[in-house]
Parts: structure tokens; sequence; C-alpha cells
């Protein structure tokens, strides 16, 4: 159905893709797989028209295509989900399916029909939405499952994902590879990029590997183990994905928060953390864990008691967070961590302004040596110091984000997503950064959706339901059926089925 060949890239005397050729059938999925970095969306952005191939052809059911537009590759059936999330925020759910090709009666725009529509296709999607909502009042889940939904309003003969279910729960993932499945029944072509390596098993008829912008080759899906598609991606044999926890005893309690209260997202809410700890979030999306922190470091109105080191603050702004302490890094590092049009030592040094101006002037060799410092210590591959934070790979992006914070020297660190849309090399790495950050005598939590990286990494979860502490799980309890049970059934029916260990 699609064929590309010898398809090659370059911006200017950088080569992000070379030559890569391969085809995709009706009623096939073909996974493509790498490293951030690799080429991948480069790939798809050439073959749906939104980027244009320095050499190479594309061919679609046997004919020579050239694509100037996105346009002109949906028109010849070719559909590209993206990445990231690319809505209207001002305007509606349905008025952003429609955007640009609105039904109409009778010379006007039927927007009674294109709610009724926009709510079916949402619905098919398990996401309940309102037609009628803002797009900017939506969650980030949600924003993703409209951007599917509008995708997929029409036939089309090719349907590319790009990391579709990086934002989405475990419910969400499930309903949305239903329906992939139901796409390849109805002999449409699929192209499906993921770092999430069990799903690429569990859908992929073929598999692509890329490498540094290069074809490593095409395998037969299913017939690589999850540990080997991770070393065709890096082109090295990797050790173990999560590092060992150590035997440094739990400390002293280093954060203490009693009686958060987050108005409409959580409520009366206690825990510690303690030196050399990690202690992990868990729960469904909507259970208020990242509002909840957004309060404590004074990102959003919350009422706490909050102690570090014994000591009681009161904080009213991330400033003061910064000062007393506590390094936040968000979950959306795009839109609320970094300055994508920025180049990087800016973007490095924000939180920590006053090491860098002391006299009112920036000292540019100093930031410059931070920057160095922070590229050598977190292994952030970049190949020149003036590109803007938006060209690089979301891994790379995630490493500044971390370096950033822990430029203000934090003894408190929260993350929220650590590994979010990053490959799995780069998620060893985040995860051996975490360990030696409270191998260092400092305390860390955990923010994730992702149930075997909280159980990898942290020594105690605690798992939220609906605004509220639900239960904590900790040694051998630390199963993603006792997180799941918790995330989801009521207090005295979860800690019930766990004999009351919760």
């Amino acid at each position: 159905m699609l064929r590309a060949e010898g398809l090659s890239k370059q911006y200017g005397p950088v080569t992000v893709l070379s030559d890569v050729t391969l085809d995709v059938r009706a009623g096939e999925i073909h996974a493509i797989i790498g490293e951030n970095g690799a080429g991948k969306s480069t790939l798809m952005r050439l073959i749906s028209g939104y980027a244009h191939p320095s050499d190479g052809k594309l061919f679609v059911d046997g004919s020579s295509m050239r694509f100037s537009t996105p346009h002109q590759a949906q028109d010849a059936g070719i559909v590209l989900v993206h990445q990231e999330i690319l809505l209207a925020e001002g305007l509606t759910v349905a008025e952003n399916l429609f955007l640009g090709r609105e039904l109409t009666r009778g010379g006007l725009v039927d927007d009674r029909t294109m709610r009724r529509i926009a709510a079916d296709k949402l619905a098919e999607l398990g996401c309940h939405v309102s037609p009628n909502a803002l797009v900017r009042d939506v969650a980030l889940a949600d924003r993703q499952l409209i951007q599917i939904a509008r995708a997929l309003l029409d036939a089309h003969k090719l349907v590319i994902f790009d990391e579709p279910t990086a934002v989405l729960t475990g419910d969400e993932v499930e309903r949305l590879l239903e329906i992939i499945l139901r796409l390849k029944a109805q002999d449409i072509g699929v192209l499906y990029i993921s770092h999430r390596l069990d799903e690429v098993q569990r859908l992929a008829d073929r598999l692509t590997v890329l490498r540094d912008g290069k074809m490593v080759g095409t395998f037969p899906g299913r017939t690589l183990s999850q540990m080997d598609m991770a070393e065709l991606m890096v082109g090295r044999e990797l050790s173990a994905l999560y590092p060992p926890r150590g035997d440094m005893a739990r400390g002293a309690p280093m954060l203490s928060v009693r009686n958060a209260t987050v108005p409409g997202y959580a409520e009366d809410i206690s825990f510690t953390v303690h030196k050399g700890e990690v202690l992990g979030f868990a729960g469904m999306i909507g259970a208020g864990r990242t509002e909840l922190f957004e309060g404590i470091v004074g990102l959003r109105p919350a009422q706490a008691g909050v102690e570090l080191n014994g000591t009681p603050i009161h904080i009213r702004s991330q400033r003061e967070a910064i000062d007393a302490g506590i390094g936040y890094l968000t979950e959306d590092r795009k839109a609320k961590g970094l300055l994508l049009n920025e180049r990087l030592a800016p973007n490095l040094t924000l939180s920590a302004l006053q090491r860098f101006h002391p006299a009112l002037a920036m000292n540019k060799r100093r930031e410059t040596g931070a920057l160095d410092s922070a590229i050598q210590s977190y292994d952030i591959r970049v190949k020149n110091l003036k590109v803007n934070a938006g060209q690089l790979s979301g891994g790379n992006q995630q490493k500044l984000l971390l370096a950033k914070i822990l430029l203000t020297d934090p003894s408190v660190v929260i993350i929220d997503e650590p590994t979010r849309g990053i490959d799995i090399a780069n998620k060893a790495q985040i995860y051996a950064f975490i360990r030696q950050l409270v191998g260092a005598g400092k305390a860390c939590i955990v923010i994730s959706s992702e149930m075997q990286e909280l159980i990898g990494i942290c020594d105690r979860i605690l798992v939220m339901r609906q605004g509220r502490i639900n239960g904590e799980v900790a040694g051998e309890a630390m199963t993603e059926s006792n997180i799941a049970l918790l995330a989801t059934a009521e207090a005295d029916v979860s800690r019930a089925a766990l004999g009351g260990h919760s």
C-alpha cells in the first residue's frame, strides 16, 4: 500500500535521516522503534507531508507520490496523529475535531451535527469530555484522545500514530489499542511509533528499527523480546533497566506534609518522605496527584502544613519552594518546564539566576561552564550548544530539565512522570540519576502513571484515588495488581482485599 525508498533528510549540513526503505501493507501494523533522535518522527513527517525529503521516493498503491502539504497526504489517504498536542485551546472540542472541514446545512455551520458526531467519536475512545468544553479546560490525556478522534474522523488507507499512549492511563491505552486492531481488521495500514515496547510486542506484525537516522533492519513482529528490541535500538547490550536499591537505611524525615488540601483536586493528604528514600505516588489520571504537588510547591492555591527537616515552612510560590530546598520537575516539559525557543544555557540557569548575575549582569563564562558540566553529568546529547531546547529529543529535554532543577541544589526532589515519551536507554539513565540523588542523601518523590516504573525505582508507593490517599504498598506488596486495586476500589474494599496491609 505504501513504500518508502531511500528516504533521507538534511537540515543544512546535518543529516537526520539517511537512506530509509520500508513498506506498509493493507491490514498491517508496522511499528517503528528507536532511541530519541533516531529519526522516527522525521520519517513520519516525510511520509505524511509535513516535511519534504532531501532524497528518496514515496509510492502509494504503486504510484509515485510527492506531498507538498499534509492536506495532499490526507487526500491520498494518509493521516498522522502527532506526538505533540496540536489543538486550538480557545475552541471547543467539537470545533477542533472539525476545524477546516466544518459541516454545513443550508449554507450555515451545522454545530448540532458536529457536536453529535464528536460525542460519538470520543465515546468510542472512552473519552467522555463534553463536545462543548473548551480545549484549554480539558486534561492532557483527554486532549490526546481528542487529537486521535480528529484523525479518525474520516476513512484513511494509512494512519500513523506517533507516541499516542504517552499521556494515557491503562484503561485508555487498552481502548486505543483495541481501536488500532479494529483499523487493521478493516484493511487499514498502521504505522506505530512507541517507546512502550510491550505495546509494540503486542501489536506489531513487523517492526523497523532506526538508530542514528539509519535503518538497523525490519523484523517479524513477536519474534523479538523487549530486551532484544532495546539492544537493537541502542546498538549494545543493556544491563538491567532498574538500578539496585542499595543498602542505605532510610534516614530521618525530610519532608512532612499534613492535611494538604488543593480545592477541587485533593483533600486531607498527609505523608512523609525520608532522607535516602524514593517515595512513589500512583493513581489514575484525575486522582489529583499532579495538582497536589503543584499546590505543595506553590503553583496553585492550597492549604497544607509543611515541614522541611523538622522546620515548619509556608510556601506561596515556586520561588519560595526553590529557596526552601524543594525542586519540582513538571510532567509537561514542553509547556511548563522548558522555554523551547530559547537556547540551552538560559533554560538550565533560569531557576538559579542569582548564581549567575550577582551584579545585574549575566556571567556568561560561569553560565557556559554550568552548561558544559550539565551536558557531561547528565549525558545531554547535543551537537551544537547554540541550538534551542525545542530542537533536542524528548529524552535530552528531560535530562536538561532535571539538570535545571538540580542546579538549585534541592534537598527534596519531586519528579512528575520522569520518563514520559522517552526511550528505554534514557529511561535507564533517569532511573540511575534518581538512585544517585537518594544515595547522596536527598529525598525523592516520583509521580508516575507507569506502575512497573514505580515498582522498579521506589521504596514505598502511596496510591491516590479521587483526591485522597487510598493506601500504601511496600516490599513484596508492591505489585501491579495491588496498586491497581488501590487506585480503583474504595478504601474499605481495597484494604480488605489486601488483608489490611495497605
